[in-house]
């Protein structure tokens, strides 16, 4: 099944930044396809996607599993027949802990998801972008962490910092071929994860705002803006960048 309406997969969509991602093209006109883990939590925000005619649907996808990632884009062109644009979204943080007392099993939990993964997405959204001939766009989620060394975060900063390289490749890749890759690095966001671990004393407020000039976290809404812009026409000649979208922190 082909269409001419445009088409998105966003990971991780169901909430934060994906769910604001998706609003944002929902309004554009395009269908988006958003994955997760949680069936309950995506059928929930494809509800509200779509309680204004927008038009969403969820596909359960575990980007630890190949197996998944490919059920996944299989699913988007059988129904869909096209893919014009994506977003990388989903990935894996675990506790702040020094390197020397890192869980190795953790860290390759996140190894899994945030770098082969995203990997794995990335490969096959360049592939069925090029074969259809029209090209697309792409944004995947890096960090602050992807571009500093962080301390207490030394497994997550060296995922970010994968996502970090294999982002400006593809940008030197396959820019010429109409298929643009970019990447958001965000600063501390004020998600509902990050706001639980919060009130749970998992992480100190102030220390977060603290690291960010503009003495606030971020909200997902402001990283949402940041991906839509470059999906769109109006970043044309933008390719392999990192976007910084953090409150000052990287022009320290």
């Amino acid at each position: 099944m082909s269409s001419d309406k445009k088409v998105a997969v966003i990971t991780g969509g169901a909430t934060g930044i994906g769910k604001e991602t998706a609003n944002l093209l929902v309004a554009d006109g395009v269908h988006v396809v958003l994955s997760g883990r949680r069936e309950d939590v995506g059928k929930q925000a494809v509800m509200e996607l779509t309680k204004d005619g927008g038009s969403a649907s969820f596909v359960v996808a575990d980007m630890d599993s190949p197996e998944s990632v490919t059920a996944l884009f299989d699913s988007v062109l059988s129904e869909h027949g096209r893919l014009d644009y994506a977003v990388n979204n989903a990935g894996l943080a675990h506790e702040t802990v020094a390197i020397a007392d890192a869980d190795p099993v953790k860290f390759q939990e996140m190894l899994s998801t945030n770098v082969m993964g995203l990997f794995l997405c990335l490969q096959r959204e360049i592939k069925e972008m090029l074969a259809s001939g029209r090209g697309g766009a792409i944004v995947n989620l890096a960090s602050i962490a992807g571009l500093n060394g962080i301390p207490w975060s030394g497994p997550y900063a060296a995922t970010k910092h994968a996502v970090v390289g294999l982002t400006k490749t593809a940008g030197l890749e396959y820019s010429s071929q109409g298929v643009r890759v970019n990447a958001v690095a965000p600063g501390a966001i004020k998600t509902d994860i990050i706001a639980r671990a919060i009130t749970l004393g998992q992480y100190d407020e102030e220390t977060i705002i603290a690291m960010h000039p503009m003495g606030r976290m971020g909200r997902p809404q402001e990283i949402a803006e940041g991906i839509h812009w470059l999906l769109s026409d109006k970043a044309s000649f933008v390719a392999g960048a990192i976007l910084n979208i953090d409150g000052g922190f990287q022009a320290k």
